[in-house]
C-alpha cells in the first residue's frame, strides 16, 4: 500500500520527511535534494499534461500585469514547492514573465511558510511592512502573518473566503477577477 503524508499547506521537506517516515525510510538531506531533482524532471516531462489539464486562475494574470508596471512593486513567489517544479508550473501557465524569482523562496529554503517570507523579503530587501501576500490557503495567509506581512486571502475553490479571514487574512475575495479592486486592496 503506497502511503503519503498530508499535504495541504506544507512545504515539500515536510512532506517528504514525512512520507519517508511512514515507510520507514530513513531521510536527508542528500535524499531529498536527489527527490527534488527526480521530481523536478518530472515536472518537465509533464508539462504538457500539467497544461491540458490545468489552467491560471481567473485574473492572475490581469493582477501580475497591472502590479508589474506599477514603480516600487516587485513580485515573486513564496512557495513550499521546489524550484524547479515551481518554475515548470508559472512557465505552463505563463506566470512567470512579471516576476522576479531571484527574490522567491522556495521548498528547498525553509520547512515552514513564515520561514520561506522572511527569506523573501530579506532577498527583496523590503521591510515586512511594505510587502503584501496574496494567497489561498490558510497556512499561506498564517505564513504570511507568520512572516509579518499583511495577507490577502483568494478562495479558490478548496478554501473559502471565510476560512481564509478566520486563518486572519485582512480581506479575503473570491477570485482576481477584479483587477481594480485588486489593485485598492493590495496599496491598502
Amino acid at each position: 500500500m503506497q502511503q503519503q503524508a498530508r499535504i495541504d499547506g506544507l512545504a515539500e521537506p515536510v512532506i517528504f520527511r514525512e512520507t519517508a517516515r511512514l515507510h520507514e525510510v530513513q531521510d536527508s538531506r542528500a535524499l531529498f535534494e536527489d527527490f527534488s531533482q527526480v521530481l523536478g524532471a518530472a515536472h518537465v516531462r509533464r508539462a504538457a499534461e500539467l497544461r491540458a489539464r490545468g489552467h491560471a486562475l481567473p485574473g492572475v494574470p490581469s493582477v501580475l500585469a497591472m502590479l508589474a508596471v506599477r514603480q516600487g512593486v516587485r513580485q515573486t513567489v513564496v512557495t513550499g514547492n521546489v524550484r524547479s517544479a515551481a518554475e515548470v508550473k508559472l512557465a505552463t501557465f505563463g506566470l512567470g514573465r512579471h516576476l522576479d524569482l531571484s527574490i522567491a523562496a522556495f521548498g528547498e529554503d525553509a520547512d515552514e511558510r513564515p520561514d520561506l517570507v522572511r527569506i523573501a523579503l530579506q532577498r527583496a530587501r523590503v521591510p515586512a511592512r511594505h510587502a503584501v501576500l496574496l494567497g489561498d490557503t490558510p497556512a499561506d495567509v498564517k505564513g504570511g502573518l507568520g512572516g509579518g506581512v499583511r495577507a490577502i486571502g483568494v478562495a479558490t475553490g478548496r478554501t473559502t473566503a471565510d476560512d481564509l479571514r478566520e486563518a486572519g487574512a485582512s480581506v479575503a475575495v473570491g477570485d482576481l477577477t477584479d483587477t481594480e479592486r485588486m489593485a485598492r486592496l493590495i496599496a491598502g
